[in-house]
């Protein structure tokens, strides 16, 4: 009896227990909430997402979310920043070592740095014209990958006429590009399969098992030729994960609505709203212009009644969307 009103159940923040996320969500509901029920989930206050109402002290009002999530990142972010300047310290050390290593090493030119397009493309072409076997790439949708069509079609059609493989990945933004589309009806022989996924980070091409092309900037005006055989191999697992969870360009609409009445799309943007990127970099990761990409975030705020930005992440981990992708 005698810890009645001093229930203990340590947990951190990040598992917030039951009674207290209904307490809390509560009082941001209703503006300020009784101390006496708050006594069976201390942690509310442990954790400052209530404080005592300046006006009477027999109620508790509600911190901000967004508020107490500030509170709790920006400790983190400065010690990722910490850890990036430690690491920047540390390469400025060691690099002329590096240098001398390079220079007194037999070259194995197992990463090579290609600047400039036309050089990229010259190695782009050396290893298809070698590839035997089967060509893997990841094209997310950008302007620039757009303009390079005609190019991936030379390079693509003598592959499938001597019999390659081709393995190509796209976000499900490709299936409403009419570009994407025509370039698709051109190969599509058999030999070339397509498949789509809501968001894919860079761009990457693997040929037989031997060599792979990842950008290092986002202009695609400097890229890295591996053929480290570990590397490659490496490159191959994640792109054969990504492939096993897309879904055939042939296959229906991935962004039909679900019967929460939220589309897939919408479904991709929350989990990525909550994740904390901005517009910009959601539209870039899932392939679509910024302007779009804020129609769909319009779309889920009407959907889940969010009257602010700041509510709507609020409002979604309420819903329990994420959780129903999770499951499935």
């Amino acid at each position: 009896m005698a810890n009645r009103h001093k229930p203990t159940h340590p947990h951190a923040v990040t598992e917030l227990c039951e009674e207290g996320g209904r307490l809390y969500a509560n009082a941001l509901r209703t503006g300020r909430i009784a101390r006496e029920e708050v006594e069976s989930a201390p942690c509310l206050m442990e954790f400052a997402l209530l404080h005592p109402d300046p006006d009477d002290a027999s109620w508790l009002r509600p911190v901000s979310p967004t508020v107490a999530l500030a509170q709790r990142l920006n400790p983190i972010e400065r010690e990722i920043t910490a850890h990036r300047r430690l690491s920047i310290e540390l390469t400025d050390v060691f690099e002329p070592f590096m240098a001398l290593s390079a220079q007194t090493t037999a070259p194995t030119h197992a990463i090579t740095v290609l600047e400039g397009g036309d050089r990229i493309n010259a190695a782009l072409n050396l290893a298809t014209a070698q590839c035997q076997t089967e060509v893997l790439t990841i094209q997310p949708s950008n302007r620039i990958s757009e303009r390079n069509l005609t190019h991936g079609l030379e390079r693509d059609r003598p592959l499938t006429e001597r019999g390659v493989k081709i393995r190509t990945l796209y976000q499900h933004t490709a299936r409403y590009s009419q570009e994407k589309l025509a370039y698709v009806a051109q190969l599509s022989n058999g030999k070339v399969e397509y498949r789509t996924i809501d968001e894919l980070v860079e761009r990457l091409i693997i040929c037989d098992e031997t060599v792979a092309f990842i950008p290092t900037r986002d202009d695609q005006q400097v890229a890295l030729e591996l053929r480290h055989p570990g590397l490659v191999r490496y490159l191959i697992k994640v792109f054969e994960f990504i492939w096993g969870r897309a879904i055939p360009l042939s296959a229906g609409a991935p962004y039909e609505t679900a019967p929460d009445g939220i589309t897939n799309i919408q479904h991709s943007i929350a989990k990525l709203l909550v994740e904390g990127h901005v517009d910009e970099a959601i539209a870039r990761r899932l392939g679509m212009n910024v302007r779009t990409c804020r129609a769909h975030i319009a779309k889920l705020a009407t959907a889940l009644g969010s009257g602010s930005r700041a509510q709507l992440g609020y409002l979604i981990a309420e819903s329990g969307i994420l959780k129903q992708d999770a499951a499935q």
